[in-house]
């Protein structure tokens, strides 16, 4: 999800609530305590020098249980963001911590945002020698598993 997708979706929510791939929530006390610009310019593992921008939510909730985020407030937020740090239209990552800092992509089901586990990938595949899976095929020649080479099935 971009910025601009949730800068769309906010006014017409009456909660803001995330929810992880587990099924379960964030705190409805949760507080947004960073929204920032992050820029990584890194190289691969194929020696290609890449460069990504992305918006980053840091989620946190405290012990005061009171405490709700109201979409209004959090758009307010996030348009403050854009004047102070100069932010341009990119995804969201969302930080959120468990038993470790974890680092999420945003989605939305029409109702609350979804926080999808992000995953380590290769980006150069054609260059470090990992192997592209094969789709593995049963094969057969009997009529009992429902091949008959006379069927041109195999």
């Amino acid at each position: 999800m971009t910025l601009e997708e949730i800068k769309n979706i906010l006014p017409n929510l009456d909660n803001v609530a995330f929810q992880l791939e587990d099924g379960s929530f964030v705190p409805e006390h949760f507080h947004v305590t960073e929204v920032g610009l992050i820029h990584k310019h890194f190289i691969d593992c194929g020696g290609t020098i890449r460069k990504e921008i992305v918006v980053n939510f840091q989620l946190w909730n405290a012990d005061d249980y009171e405490h709700r985020l109201k979409p209004g407030k959090l758009l307010h937020i996030i348009k403050l963001s854009e004047e102070q740090l100069g932010m341009e239209n990119a995804e969201i990552e969302v930080e959120f911590q468990r038993d470790t800092i974890g680092k999420y992509d945003l989605a939305f089901n029409g109702t609350h945002f979804l926080l999808q586990n992000k995953k380590t990938a290769c980006l150069a595949t054609d260059a470090c020698g990992i192997p592209t899976l094969k789709p593995k095929i049963k094969l057969g020649t009997s009529a009992t598993n429902g091949c008959n080479p006379e069927s041109g099935c195999c």
